[in-house]
Protein backbone atom coordinates (compact mmCIF):
# COMPACT_ATOMS: atom_id res chain seq x y z
CA UNK A 1 0.00 0.00 0.00
CA UNK A 2 3.08 2.73 -0.41
CA UNK A 3 1.77 3.96 -3.13
CA UNK A 4 -1.45 5.12 -1.21
CA UNK A 5 -1.08 8.20 1.06
CA UNK A 6 -0.96 6.98 4.74
CA UNK A 7 -3.82 9.11 6.21
CA UNK A 8 -6.03 7.76 3.01
CA UNK A 9 -4.85 4.10 4.60
CA UNK A 10 -6.02 4.90 7.91
CA UNK A 11 -9.37 5.97 6.32
CA UNK A 12 -9.90 2.86 5.20
CA UNK A 13 -9.14 1.08 7.80
CA UNK A 14 -11.05 2.90 10.06
CA UNK A 15 -14.01 2.42 7.07
CA UNK A 16 -13.18 -1.35 7.09
CA UNK A 17 -14.07 -2.08 10.74
CA UNK A 18 -17.04 0.88 10.55
CA UNK A 19 -18.53 -1.67 7.95
CA UNK A 20 -17.81 -4.40 10.55
CA UNK A 21 -19.84 -3.09 13.26
CA UNK A 22 -22.88 -1.73 11.58
CA UNK A 23 -25.12 0.06 13.80
CA UNK A 24 -22.36 1.85 15.28
CA UNK A 25 -21.59 5.39 15.08
CA UNK A 26 -18.38 5.49 12.67
CA UNK A 27 -17.26 8.75 14.23
CA UNK A 28 -16.71 6.99 17.27
CA UNK A 29 -14.32 4.61 16.65
CA UNK A 30 -11.06 5.68 17.77
CA UNK A 31 -7.73 4.98 15.85
CA UNK A 32 -4.15 4.13 16.88
CA UNK A 33 -1.15 4.60 15.09
CA UNK A 34 2.62 4.62 15.20
CA UNK A 35 5.60 4.56 12.24
CA UNK A 36 4.44 4.45 9.01
CA UNK A 37 8.07 2.36 8.93
CA UNK A 38 10.80 0.38 10.01
CA UNK A 39 8.34 -1.04 12.32
CA UNK A 40 8.07 -5.00 11.69
CA UNK A 41 10.12 -7.22 14.51
CA UNK A 42 9.58 -10.31 12.35
CA UNK A 43 10.44 -10.93 8.70
CA UNK A 44 10.42 -14.67 6.13
CA UNK A 45 12.62 -14.40 3.61
CA UNK A 46 12.61 -16.65 1.16
CA UNK A 47 16.18 -18.17 -0.49
CA UNK A 48 16.10 -18.74 -4.26
CA UNK A 49 19.19 -18.32 -6.66
CA UNK A 50 19.68 -14.88 -7.00
CA UNK A 51 19.39 -14.85 -3.11
CA UNK A 52 16.93 -13.80 -0.62
CA UNK A 53 13.49 -12.17 -1.09
CA UNK A 54 9.64 -12.24 -1.24
CA UNK A 55 7.09 -14.40 -3.33
CA UNK A 56 6.49 -11.84 -6.21
CA UNK A 57 2.59 -11.12 -6.00
CA UNK A 58 0.08 -12.93 -8.29
CA UNK A 59 3.29 -15.14 -8.32
CA UNK A 60 4.32 -17.41 -5.64
CA UNK A 61 6.68 -19.28 -7.65
CA UNK A 62 8.84 -16.13 -8.63
CA UNK A 63 10.72 -14.12 -5.48
CA UNK A 64 11.50 -10.97 -5.84
CA UNK A 65 15.23 -9.90 -4.40
CA UNK A 66 15.38 -8.15 -1.31
CA UNK A 67 18.03 -6.68 0.16
CA UNK A 68 16.68 -4.33 2.54
CA UNK A 69 12.92 -4.09 3.70
CA UNK A 70 11.49 -0.87 4.69
CA UNK A 71 8.98 -2.40 7.07
CA UNK A 72 10.99 -4.24 8.91
CA UNK A 73 12.97 -2.70 11.84
CA UNK A 74 16.55 -1.62 12.21
CA UNK A 75 17.41 -5.08 13.75
CA UNK A 76 15.96 -7.61 11.19
CA UNK A 77 17.57 -5.59 7.86
CA UNK A 78 21.01 -5.92 10.19
CA UNK A 79 20.34 -9.15 10.12
CA UNK A 80 19.68 -9.99 6.59
CA UNK A 81 22.26 -7.82 5.54
CA UNK A 82 24.54 -10.92 7.85
CA UNK A 83 22.99 -13.84 5.70
CA UNK A 84 23.01 -11.92 2.40
CA UNK A 85 26.62 -11.32 2.83
CA UNK A 86 27.67 -14.61 3.52
CA UNK A 87 25.38 -17.14 1.75
CA UNK A 88 24.76 -15.21 -1.26
CA UNK A 89 27.79 -13.71 -2.65
CA UNK A 90 28.86 -13.57 -6.25
CA UNK A 91 30.86 -16.81 -5.77
CA UNK A 92 27.82 -18.61 -4.01
CA UNK A 93 26.35 -21.80 -4.74
CA UNK A 94 23.86 -21.73 -2.38
CA UNK A 95 21.36 -25.04 -2.77
CA UNK A 96 18.39 -23.00 -2.83
CA UNK A 97 14.92 -24.69 -2.52
CA UNK A 98 12.81 -24.98 -6.05
CA UNK A 99 9.60 -24.36 -5.14
CA UNK A 100 8.07 -25.79 -8.46
CA UNK A 101 10.37 -29.22 -8.32
CA UNK A 102 10.17 -29.39 -4.35
CA UNK A 103 14.23 -29.70 -4.48
CA UNK A 104 17.11 -27.95 -2.39
CA UNK A 105 17.92 -27.58 0.70
CA UNK A 106 17.28 -23.67 1.42
CA UNK A 107 14.03 -22.76 1.94
CA UNK A 108 13.61 -19.92 4.44
CA UNK A 109 15.13 -17.62 6.26
CA UNK A 110 13.18 -16.33 9.23
CA UNK A 111 14.65 -13.34 11.17
CA UNK A 112 13.27 -12.33 14.41
CA UNK A 113 14.63 -9.24 16.19
CA UNK A 114 12.00 -7.77 18.83
CA UNK A 115 13.27 -6.22 22.02
CA UNK A 116 14.97 -9.00 23.80
CA UNK A 117 17.10 -11.35 22.31
CA UNK A 118 17.27 -11.81 18.19
CA UNK A 119 17.10 -15.03 16.53
CA UNK A 120 17.65 -16.29 12.79
CA UNK A 121 15.95 -19.80 11.70
CA UNK A 122 17.28 -21.65 8.70
CA UNK A 123 14.40 -23.43 7.20
CA UNK A 124 15.57 -26.39 5.45
CA UNK A 125 14.37 -29.60 3.47
CA UNK A 126 15.01 -32.37 5.46
CA UNK A 127 14.94 -34.77 2.23
CA UNK A 128 18.19 -32.71 0.57
CA UNK A 129 20.91 -35.08 0.09
CA UNK A 130 23.27 -32.04 0.62
CA UNK A 131 22.06 -31.55 4.31
CA UNK A 132 24.91 -32.39 5.76
CA UNK A 133 26.91 -29.66 4.04
CA UNK A 134 24.31 -27.07 4.11
CA UNK A 135 23.89 -27.42 8.80
CA UNK A 136 28.13 -27.17 8.72
CA UNK A 137 28.04 -23.69 6.64
CA UNK A 138 24.98 -22.22 9.28
CA UNK A 139 27.25 -23.53 12.09
CA UNK A 140 30.33 -21.26 10.82
CA UNK A 141 27.82 -18.42 9.73
CA UNK A 142 26.58 -18.75 13.42
CA UNK A 143 30.17 -18.06 15.16
CA UNK A 144 29.96 -14.57 13.28
CA UNK A 145 26.77 -13.72 13.59
CA UNK A 146 25.33 -11.20 15.79
CA UNK A 147 22.28 -13.03 15.73
CA UNK A 148 21.60 -14.16 19.50
CA UNK A 149 19.79 -17.32 18.21
CA UNK A 150 20.65 -19.53 15.18
CA UNK A 151 17.84 -21.92 14.41
CA UNK A 152 17.45 -25.39 12.15
CA UNK A 153 14.38 -25.91 11.32
CA UNK A 154 13.25 -28.69 9.15
CA UNK A 155 10.29 -28.51 6.80
CA UNK A 156 9.38 -31.84 4.65
CA UNK A 157 9.09 -30.00 0.92
CA UNK A 158 5.32 -30.52 0.24
CA UNK A 159 4.61 -28.03 3.03
CA UNK A 160 5.15 -24.44 2.48
CA UNK A 161 5.52 -23.25 6.34
CA UNK A 162 8.40 -21.83 8.16
CA UNK A 163 7.84 -22.88 11.69
CA UNK A 164 8.07 -26.54 13.00
CA UNK A 165 8.16 -28.35 15.74
CA UNK A 166 11.43 -30.71 14.20
CA UNK A 167 14.48 -28.58 14.97
CA UNK A 168 17.97 -27.58 16.48
CA UNK A 169 19.66 -24.80 18.01
CA UNK A 170 22.84 -24.02 16.81
CA UNK A 171 23.72 -20.96 18.96
CA UNK A 172 22.07 -20.01 21.75
CA UNK A 173 18.26 -20.85 23.11
CA UNK A 174 14.68 -21.38 22.40
CA UNK A 175 13.41 -18.51 24.15
CA UNK A 176 12.60 -14.66 22.74
CA UNK A 177 11.40 -11.72 25.06
CA UNK A 178 9.57 -9.08 25.15
CA UNK A 179 8.38 -6.59 27.39
CA UNK A 180 4.70 -5.27 27.40
CA UNK A 181 3.09 -2.53 30.29
CA UNK A 182 6.53 -3.26 32.33
CA UNK A 183 6.37 -7.26 32.11
CA UNK A 184 8.48 -9.53 30.40
CA UNK A 185 7.06 -12.18 28.47
CA UNK A 186 8.74 -15.30 26.93
CA UNK A 187 7.90 -17.13 23.91
CA UNK A 188 9.78 -19.47 21.60
CA UNK A 189 11.37 -18.94 18.96
CA UNK A 190 9.39 -21.04 16.99
CA UNK A 191 6.13 -19.42 18.23
CA UNK A 192 3.69 -15.94 17.58
CA UNK A 193 4.28 -13.38 19.30
CA UNK A 194 3.02 -9.78 17.83
CA UNK A 195 5.26 -7.97 14.72
CA UNK A 196 4.99 -4.40 16.21
CA UNK A 197 6.00 -4.09 19.38
CA UNK A 198 4.57 -0.40 19.91
CA UNK A 199 1.54 -0.58 18.55
CA UNK A 200 1.02 -4.05 20.16
CA UNK A 201 1.53 -2.17 23.77
CA UNK A 202 -0.49 0.71 22.47
CA UNK A 203 -3.13 -2.66 22.20
CA UNK A 204 -3.03 -3.78 25.42
CA UNK A 205 -3.11 -0.61 27.30
CA UNK A 206 -6.16 0.13 25.64
CA UNK A 207 -7.76 -3.43 26.36
CA UNK A 208 -6.69 -2.65 29.58
CA UNK A 209 -8.42 0.65 30.04
CA UNK A 210 -11.80 -0.72 28.86
CA UNK A 211 -11.36 -3.65 31.32
CA UNK A 212 -10.46 -1.41 34.53
CA UNK A 213 -14.54 0.14 34.26
CA UNK A 214 -15.73 -3.05 34.90
CA UNK A 215 -12.96 -4.18 37.92
CA UNK A 216 -14.36 -7.28 39.52
CA UNK A 217 -12.37 -8.86 42.20
CA UNK A 218 -14.82 -11.66 42.75
CA UNK A 219 -15.14 -12.23 38.18
CA UNK A 220 -13.68 -14.19 36.53
CA UNK A 221 -11.30 -13.47 33.33
CA UNK A 222 -11.60 -15.85 30.23
CA UNK A 223 -8.70 -15.21 27.58
CA UNK A 224 -9.19 -17.18 24.10
CA UNK A 225 -6.41 -17.89 21.74
CA UNK A 226 -4.47 -16.30 24.62
CA UNK A 227 -1.08 -17.25 23.38
CA UNK A 228 1.48 -16.86 25.62
CA UNK A 229 -0.60 -15.57 28.11
CA UNK A 230 -0.20 -11.37 27.59
CA UNK A 231 -3.65 -10.39 27.92
CA UNK A 232 -4.63 -12.42 31.16
CA UNK A 233 -1.51 -11.45 32.86
CA UNK A 234 -1.65 -7.57 31.89
CA UNK A 235 -5.42 -8.06 33.03
CA UNK A 236 -4.75 -10.33 36.10
CA UNK A 237 -5.11 -7.98 38.46
CA UNK A 238 -8.64 -6.48 37.83
CA UNK A 239 -10.50 -9.72 38.54
CA UNK A 240 -10.50 -12.67 41.19
CA UNK A 241 -8.88 -15.49 38.70
CA UNK A 242 -7.85 -15.76 34.76
CA UNK A 243 -7.68 -18.87 32.95
CA UNK A 244 -5.43 -18.78 29.29
CA UNK A 245 -6.81 -20.59 26.72
CA UNK A 246 -4.62 -21.62 23.96
CA UNK A 247 -4.40 -24.85 21.94
CA UNK A 248 -0.65 -24.82 21.34
CA UNK A 249 1.18 -26.51 24.34
CA UNK A 250 4.46 -24.76 23.34
CA UNK A 251 2.22 -21.08 24.15
CA UNK A 252 1.26 -22.61 27.54
CA UNK A 253 4.30 -23.78 28.54
CA UNK A 254 5.28 -20.30 27.90
CA UNK A 255 2.44 -18.47 29.56
CA UNK A 256 2.98 -20.71 32.74
CA UNK A 257 6.37 -19.56 32.68
CA UNK A 258 5.65 -15.77 31.99
CA UNK A 259 3.06 -16.12 35.01
CA UNK A 260 5.85 -16.92 36.87
CA UNK A 261 8.59 -14.61 36.00
CA UNK A 262 5.45 -12.19 36.87
CA UNK A 263 4.70 -13.17 40.72
CA UNK A 264 0.97 -14.10 38.78
CA UNK A 265 -0.32 -16.36 40.94
CA UNK A 266 -4.01 -15.97 40.02
CA UNK A 267 -3.84 -17.42 36.61
CA UNK A 268 -4.12 -20.73 34.73
CA UNK A 269 -2.91 -21.75 31.24
CA UNK A 270 -5.02 -24.38 30.19
CA UNK A 271 -4.12 -26.38 26.61
CA UNK A 272 -7.49 -26.75 25.16
CA UNK A 273 -9.11 -25.89 21.35
CA UNK A 274 -11.34 -22.59 22.00
CA UNK A 275 -14.15 -25.32 19.88
CA UNK A 276 -13.73 -27.39 22.97
CA UNK A 277 -14.84 -24.53 25.61
CA UNK A 278 -17.53 -26.57 26.76
CA UNK A 279 -15.19 -29.17 27.99
CA UNK A 280 -13.83 -26.00 30.55
CA UNK A 281 -14.93 -25.85 34.07
CA UNK A 282 -16.10 -22.04 35.50
CA UNK A 283 -17.05 -21.56 38.38
CA UNK A 284 -20.35 -20.54 39.28
CA UNK A 285 -19.85 -18.04 41.51
CA UNK A 286 -18.64 -14.36 40.23
CA UNK A 287 -19.87 -12.71 36.93
CA UNK A 288 -17.49 -13.85 33.75
CA UNK A 289 -15.44 -11.30 31.56
CA UNK A 290 -14.00 -12.55 27.88
CA UNK A 291 -11.20 -11.70 25.83
CA UNK A 292 -10.79 -13.58 22.78
CA UNK A 293 -8.12 -13.07 19.74
CA UNK A 294 -8.54 -15.60 17.55
CA UNK A 295 -6.35 -15.94 14.30
CA UNK A 296 -7.63 -14.59 10.44
CA UNK A 297 -9.98 -17.21 10.45
CA UNK A 298 -11.68 -16.06 13.28
CA UNK A 299 -13.67 -18.33 16.30
CA UNK A 300 -14.63 -21.59 15.37
CA UNK A 301 -18.69 -21.43 15.32
CA UNK A 302 -18.42 -24.07 18.83
CA UNK A 303 -16.28 -21.15 20.90
CA UNK A 304 -19.21 -18.49 19.58
CA UNK A 305 -21.75 -20.83 20.98
CA UNK A 306 -19.69 -21.37 24.36
CA UNK A 307 -19.29 -18.17 24.98
CA UNK A 308 -23.04 -17.35 24.41
CA UNK A 309 -23.93 -19.73 26.76
CA UNK A 310 -21.76 -18.43 29.45
CA UNK A 311 -23.34 -14.95 28.79
CA UNK A 312 -20.39 -12.77 30.00
CA UNK A 313 -20.95 -9.52 31.56
CA UNK A 314 -18.67 -8.04 28.55
CA UNK A 315 -16.95 -9.50 25.50
CA UNK A 316 -13.94 -8.16 24.22
CA UNK A 317 -12.99 -8.96 20.64
CA UNK A 318 -9.49 -9.09 19.03
CA UNK A 319 -9.74 -8.95 15.51
CA UNK A 320 -6.60 -9.57 12.55
CA UNK A 321 -9.63 -9.76 9.67
CA UNK A 322 -12.39 -7.35 10.02
CA UNK A 323 -14.33 -8.87 6.99
CA UNK A 324 -14.35 -12.36 9.81
CA UNK A 325 -15.36 -9.92 12.87
CA UNK A 326 -17.99 -8.91 10.61
CA UNK A 327 -19.55 -12.70 10.06
CA UNK A 328 -19.64 -12.95 13.96
CA UNK A 329 -20.26 -9.82 15.72
CA UNK A 330 -24.40 -10.60 15.00
CA UNK A 331 -23.59 -14.51 16.39
CA UNK A 332 -22.73 -13.23 20.09
CA UNK A 333 -27.18 -13.03 21.05
CA UNK A 334 -28.42 -10.31 23.20
CA UNK A 335 -24.83 -8.13 23.02
CA UNK A 336 -24.26 -4.41 21.64
CA UNK A 337 -21.34 -2.29 20.70
CA UNK A 338 -20.04 -0.46 23.29
CA UNK A 339 -16.91 0.84 21.72
CA UNK A 340 -14.94 0.04 18.62
CA UNK A 341 -10.98 1.18 17.80
CA UNK A 342 -8.48 0.44 15.03
CA UNK A 343 -4.90 -0.31 15.43
CA UNK A 344 -3.12 0.32 12.95
CA UNK A 345 -0.15 -2.50 13.67
CA UNK A 346 0.71 -3.09 9.97
CA UNK A 347 1.05 0.27 8.10
CA UNK A 348 1.76 0.28 4.28
CA UNK A 349 -0.28 -3.16 4.19
CA UNK A 350 -4.21 -3.79 3.82
CA UNK A 351 -4.16 -5.18 7.59
CA UNK A 352 -4.91 -3.43 10.43
CA UNK A 353 -6.08 -4.64 14.04
CA UNK A 354 -9.79 -4.04 15.39
CA UNK A 355 -11.08 -4.09 18.91
CA UNK A 356 -14.49 -4.42 19.93
CA UNK A 357 -16.56 -3.76 23.24
CA UNK A 358 -19.39 -6.04 23.53
CA UNK A 359 -21.80 -5.48 26.59
CA UNK A 360 -25.55 -7.18 27.25
CA UNK A 361 -28.09 -5.61 25.85
CA UNK A 362 -30.73 -3.30 27.98
CA UNK A 363 -33.76 -5.59 29.23
CA UNK A 364 -35.82 -3.72 27.20
CA UNK A 365 -33.64 -3.78 23.90
CA UNK A 366 -33.87 -7.41 24.04
CA UNK A 367 -37.83 -7.75 24.29
CA UNK A 368 -37.66 -5.30 21.53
Amino acid sequence: MQHVDYSTQIDQKKELLSQAVRGFNSSEIKVFSDKEYGYRNRMDFVFHKGGLGFRKKGKWYEIVDIKQCVIANEGVNKLLSEVRDFFCGKDSELDYFHVKKHTGTFRYCVIRCPSGKSSISFVLNPESSRLADAIEKIKKFAEKSSADNVVVTYVNPESDTSISEDFFFVKGSEELEEEMMGKRFGYHVQGFFQNNTKMAEKMHEYVHSLLQDYEDKEGHLLDLYGGVGTFGILNAGLFKDFKTVEAFEGCINSARENMKINNISNGKGIVLDAKQLEKLELKKEGKVYVITDPPRTGMHPKAIKAVNRLQPEVIIYVSCNLKQLAKELPRFFGYEVKSAAVFDLFPQTMHCEGVVELVKKKKEEKEM
